[in-house]
């Protein structure tokens, strides 16, 4: 009850300790505040990205398909997925087989045939000017929009449009066109358990993501700390003995804390109002999607005010509060290191048996990933005031500004640690994931093989078309502004006529220039045939003399004959060299003038294109001109690279945090910042009014800024290194350190500061006027 007591006195003095009280607890309350915001936008992500999933296996379309009976539930269902720009767009044709078809969420009914349903995004970008190439593409009549239910976030870039084309799907299919049948939404089979290292990867993140936070709250439940000891001393003149004077210093604390969990809660509630404007990695979430559990929440709102408490009283166990003035003002003992290095020490022992263990399943236990991760993250906090105060007692000579900045570092070495520990502990985290990252990345971003250098567009096209109709599609895509050139190759399945030891062969068709992609020619000229050798697939059954069968043609919804093909006994054997697609096929090599007289085998056909560099818009003239042709087209624009979709959507959850905790950040800094000016408004008026230049008191606040922040950002470049080690050693990866990413890291937590401190000037100039020596 004595305790409880005293708790409610220091409340009530935080509370009507007129200006300075309130001021002093309402920059406290702030910081708490802004940390409490972002611990609950921490809480909500898993379950907004949760919610975000359930939207897209809800609507998702990938299951049953063809094998699904027409019936009078059934729908009709093709995949029109394009890109525009540098942003995808989800397109669905659907036609309805009878009077009861699923309607996918969102919609309150299928569109009729040329008209859609589009994404609020897709219908503001389609009436912009941004969106007039885009028309083109989409051109159905708007007749509503989608609803939340149907759409991964507010900017994502979808429609459903009806259709009457769909029906006999067999032969669509056959002509590589993805159309299925569905009965229901979602139409799903059961997704892949999370590989065992990406698992790892999300603990850590919402460790090195969560611990600045905590950093940030610790420091932030301590702001008025020189003016704190004054009262306290006046408290002990009036009767109080020591520990309740620890515990009214506590209740001062707990009242800020509490009223930072208030103000959090209305940051958030704020925040997340607009947190569907914010894309970060062309991810972006619903604001209803933004909400914490009951159970993390109520956590957040114990461990927060049990946090200052518990800072309270650990910061002044070694504090001697006297009548008449409060022992810390004197020459403090120096820090011991001892207990500071064990931290570190113990988390390494922690992680070290978990060395070498790859993707073994359950190659790691959580709970101790977590704990040593914290203890070495949390070394860099217990390293660091030891640190500031050896290097800083060492220091002296130079200028003015310099020798103010060195002494109140000598003086009080603790509040710059203060001020640097959550931006160290971030940068340390960030270090060591970005090690990690850089380290696994190659095992999920993989190279797709395709060649950008050769070509930038490939454009297939359906099976059964005559070559006048390819000629004439290809005759379209050359004249489309910005496209420099075309290479049209054929596809023709052959295979070895033994029903009991069937071989599949290919037959690339082409004129000498369009051989030449897949086959490295000596000479050529049309109605040769060349056998590629070396190729990956379809060249088992090729050789000089073979005897082979065209592969049967669809006629409607029915296979077509057979036609005998023998390979010609002078054709010459080549290498084989990978397309612009990096598929590098055996088989067949043929001039349109050896399979003419050919005429009822079934070629597909594909375009690459290429187009010239830097016309942003190239691209997207050469998929109108293929979808012109074509509504069905797959064409699309070759990419360099291949990322896992699970590796990505964490990568996305990543920089989102990131993004967070990089404001939160710069903000508490910055609270903290003009917390400490305001403490020494009187001190810094003194000196003006002796005469001290404002220059030189300019420079010697960002010399107090700048010796910790550099010792802070060493150190947490040495924790963040070995942090980055250790984690590789355990996913079983080479260490290997990616020093500009590093270098980067550092300079985004040096350019933070440095803003803030700029930011802070302002402020320090205003201070500086002689009224700040008026007094009551």
């Amino acid at each position: 009850m004595n305790r409880l007591r005293d708790l409610t006195l220091g409340a009530r003095f935080a509370l009507t300790g007129g200006r300075e009280g309130w001021t002093r607890t309402l920059m406290t309350a702030i910081g708490v505040g802004l940390g409490v915001a972002l611990l609950l936008a921490t809480t909500a992500l898993p379950g907004a990205l949760s919610a975000r999933d359930a939207r897209d296996n809800a609507r998702n379309d990938y299951g049953a398909g063809q094998e699904t009976p027409a019936a009078a539930d059934t729908l009709l269902i093709a995949r029109t997925d394009t890109v525009y720009g540098s942003d995808d767009i989800r397109g669905r044709l659907v036609q309805p087989e009878g009077d009861r078809p699923p309607v996918p969420p969102g919609l309150s009914a299928l569109p009729a045939p040329g008209t859609m349903v589009v994404s609020p995004e897709l219908r503001d970008l389609l009436k912009s000017p941004d969106g007039k190439l885009l028309r083109e593409r989409v051109p159905y009549k708007i007749t509503g929009t989608i609803g939340d239910a149907g759409l991964l976030g507010p900017h994502e870039l979808a429609y459903y449009a009806g259709s009457d084309s769909l029906k006999g799907h067999k032969a669509l299919t056959a002509n590589r066109i993805d159309v299925e049948r569905i009965k229901t939404f979602p139409d799903k089979k059961p997704g892949e358990p999370i590989d065992p290292i990406l698992a790892l990867l999300i603990v850590i993140i919402f460790v090195v993501l969560l611990l600045p936070v905590a950093v940030f709250i610790a420091a932030a439940v301590r702001f008025g700390g020189d003016r704190r000891d004054k009262r306290l001393a006046a408290l002990r003149l009036v009767g109080a003995d020591s520990r309740m004077t620890r515990w009214i210093a506590a209740g001062e604390a707990l009242a800020g804390s509490l009223l930072g969990l208030g103000l959090g809660t209305v940051f958030f509630l704020i925040a997340r109002q607009y947190v569907g404007e914010v894309t970060i990695a062309r991810l972006n979430v619903f604001p209803s999607d933004l909400d914490p559990s009951a159970a993390l929440a109520l956590l957040v709102g114990v461990a927060v005010p049990a946090a200052a408490v518990g800072v309270t009283l650990f910061a002044l166990r070694g504090v001697v509060i006297e009548p008449l003035g409060v022992v810390r003002t004197s020459v403090p003992r120096p820090r011991r290191l001892w207990w500071r290095l064990l931290l570190p020490v113990v988390g390494l022992g922690l992680l070290i048996p978990m060395f070498d263990k790859g993707r073994d399943t359950g190659f790691y236990n959580q709970t101790q990933v977590i704990g040593g991760t914290v203890l070495l993250l949390i070394g860099v906090t217990a390293l660091l005031p030891w640190l500031i105060e050896t290097v800083v007692r060492r220091l002296g000579g130079g200028g003015v500004s310099w020798q103010l900045a060195v002494r109140r570092l000598q003086l009080n070495s603790g509040a710059a640690a203060r001020l640097v520990n959550g931006i160290a502990v971030a940068v340390a985290g960030a270090i060591a994931l970005q090690m990690l990252f850089s380290g696994i990345e190659g095992d999920y971003v993989k190279s797709s093989g395709e060649d950008t250098a050769r070509a930038q567009l490939v454009v297939p096209m359906s099976s059964n078309l005559s070559k006048a109709e390819q000629e004439r599609r290809e005759s379209n895509l050359k004249s489309v502004p910005g496209v420099t050139g075309t290479t049209t190759l054929g596809n023709v399945g052959l295979h070895t006529p033994n029903p009991n030891d069937q071989k599949y062969v290919e037959m690339a068709v082409g004129d000498c220039r369009a051989l030449r992609e897949v086959g490295e020619l000596p000479s050529c000229k049309d109605g040769d045939v060349f056998v590629a050798a070396g190729g990956e697939f379809g060249g088992d059954g090729a050789a000089p003399g073979a005897k082979l069968l065209f592969e049967s043609a669809w006629v409607g919804d029915r296979k077509g004959p057979e036609t005998p093909y023998t390979v010609p006994r002078d054709a010459r054997t080549v290498p084989a060299r990978a397309d612009p697609l990096g598929t590098k096929r055996g088989g067949l090599l043929a001039t349109p003038g050896a399979v003419r007289k050919f005429t009822k085998i079934s070629v597909y056909y594909t375009t690459y294109v290429t187009t010239r560099p830097g016309d942003g818009s190239a691209a997207d003239r050469v998929l109108n001109a293929a979808w012109r042709d074509d509504p069905f087209t797959r064409a699309r624009a070759l990419n360099d690279v291949k990322t896992a979709t699970k590796f990505s959507g964490v990568r996305r959850g990543l920089y989102i945090g990131a993004a967070a905790v990089l404001m939160l950040i710069g903000t508490s800094l910055l609270v903290s910042m003009l917390e400490q000016l305001r403490e020494r408004k009187r001190l810094l008026s003194s000196l003006v009014a002796f005469g001290t230049r404002r220059s030189t008191l300019s420079w010697s606040v960002l010399w107090q800024t700048a010796v910790p922040v550099t010792l802070g950002l060493t150190l947490a470049s040495g924790v963040g290194l070995g942090l980055g080690a250790v984690l590789l050693r355990m996913v079983g990866h080479p260490i290997h350190v990616d020093w500009p990413s590093v270098a980067g890291m550092v300079g985004i937590g040096g350019a933070v500061v440095l803003l803030v401190t700029a930011l802070s000037l302002p402020p320090l100039w205003r201070l500086m006027r002689p009224d700040g020596l008026r007094t009551e």
